[in-house]
C-alpha cells in the first residue's frame, strides 16, 4: 500500500515515515512534471531503506537474545 502512495504522492509517503523537510521538498519537485519522476523514486528509496533498517534492527535483536 505504501508503494502505491510513493507512486501517487511520493511527499506524502516521505511525511508518513516522518522526513517532514524531505517531503515538503519533493512536494516542490513533484509541482513540476519532470520532476514528478525522480520524487517518485526518491520516495520508493526511501520506502526500502526504511524497511531494510527495519529488517536490520529486527535481526540484531534477536541476535542479542
Amino acid at each position: 500500500m505504501r508503494y502505491v502512495l510513493a507512486f501517487f504522492l511520493p511527499w506524502l509517503s516521505l511525511i508518513l515515515q516522518g522526513k517532514i523537510g524531505s517531503g515538503i521538498i519533493c512536494l516542490i519537485l513533484q509541482i513540476t512534471i519532470i520532476g514528478w519522476i525522480p520524487a517518485f523514486i526518491w520516495a520508493v528509496t526511501a520506502l526500502n531503506r526504511m524497511y531494510a533498517d527495519r529488517r536490520t534492527a529486527q535481526i540484531i535483536r534477536a541476535a542479542r537474545r
